[in-house]
């Protein structure tokens, strides 16, 4: 297959970027410093490419019903402006992948798929909305899409644009022009952190980043890789599809029962219709540790000398200084209860605890 870079990657190898193959994009892993990058983001700025993430555009007067019928929430009840984290499962439930749907206008969406299963959800979207008058069109290699994270963020943003970012608020978006450059700015993001992201046109991509980075300057924004981007978005308890989500896993296996509206029809509804009132099959349970030994995925996990399940995604939390992880078990245990991880061999305590495990200050 052949590799894809980002319309950033020249930008990035200059820069001296580590870069890396994921999803079949050569994509940045990090640029100075794991620990650097993530603790610019926690207590500055971080710029980050995610172009390589799926944007698909939904166009039609019937885009909304095309979208309800594909999804497991109501996309259709969104005003314009307004975006919602929402997921695409099988018939029997199981997730293909977890994605933010942005309705810009009545009859016009935007998708964001993660990178792994763009050519999934696109012919999902596709397939599932046959029957309606409906458009869709795969921009993902035509346009860019940046983040910028971090307590810093909306004051280095508000240089750049004439926009009221005081007005934009969490899970929303608008219409604007960043550095002289039209963007959909979007207050989301996958960090813990308050932050934007921003969707540009691909020849667009360089300037816009460039005019960031220099914006931020006197902020201390830099750049940063995917390896940061994962250590905060588990230190904020967000998952990670491959790692916490997958085609065997449910809505329900994760505690995302809010997200399924069953009020109407959707591929998948039957099947979690049929189990909502059910126990779940698998349970998602945070964990954290002492000491220095970080729990990674597939380590087993230990209840009195049983194996319960194991390690979904775990890391030496670099905000907190201790470990902390997710793992899959076949029960819900209440917290403050104690396993046992298998760490290379050691048996490793940990303790069941609440997510996320860091929140930002207010």
């Amino acid at each position: 297959m052949t590799e894809l870079s980002t319309p950033l990657h020249t930008t990035h190898v200059a820069a001296g970027a580590v870069m890396t193959d994921f999803a079949g994009w050569q994509m940045p892993l990090r640029f100075t410093g794991d620990r650097a990058e993530h603790e610019a983001v926690r207590t500055r700025a971080g710029l980050f490419d995610l172009s390589h993430m799926a944007q698909i555009e939904v166009h039609g007067p019937q885009a909304a019903q095309a979208l309800d019928a594909a999804l497991i929430s109501a996309v259709s009840r969104l005003t314009p402006g307004r975006a919602r984290y929402t997921m695409l499962v099988t018939a029997d439930g199981g997730i293909l992948d977890d994605l933010i749907v942005y309705r810009l206008t009545e009859d016009e969406f935007l998708v964001i798929a993660n990178a792994a299963n763009r050519d999934t959800v696109l012919d999902q979207l596709t397939v599932r909305s046959a029957a309606h008058q409906v458009g869709i069109v795969d921009r993902t290699t035509t346009r860019a899409l940046i983040a910028l994270q971090g307590p810093r963020a909306a004051a280095v943003l508000s240089s750049l644009t004439d926009a009221d970012l005081t007005e934009l608020r969490y899970y929303a978006s608008m219409s604007v022009e960043v550095a002289g450059i039209p963007v959909l700015l979007a207050r989301t993001g996958y960090t813990g952190e308050d932050g934007f992201e921003l969707s540009a046109s691909a020849v667009s991509a360089v300037d816009l980043w460039q005019s960031l980075l220099d914006a931020g300057q006197d902020a201390g924004v830099i750049a940063c890789g995917l390896a940061s981007r994962d250590s905060l978005r588990l230190e904020a308890g967000m998952p990670l599809y491959g790692n916490e989500l997958t085609s065997q896993i449910t809505p329900y296996d994760v505690g995302m029962n809010r997200l399924v509206h069953l009020d109407r029809e959707f591929v998948g509804q039957e099947a979690l219709a049929a189990r909502a009132d059910q126990p779940a099959r698998h349970h998602l349970v945070a964990l954290q540790g002492a000491g220095r030994r970080a729990a990674r995925a597939g380590y087993p996990v230990y209840l009195s000398g049983q194996q319960i399940g194991e390690v979904t995604s775990g890391i030496l939390s670099p905000t907190l200084g201790y470990p902390i992880a997710l793992t899959r078990l076949d029960r819900q245990l209440p917290a403050e209860t104690d396993v046992t991880v298998d760490v290379r061999g050691t048996p490793t305590p940990m303790t069941v605890t609440s997510t996320p495990f860091y929140r930002r200050p207010q």
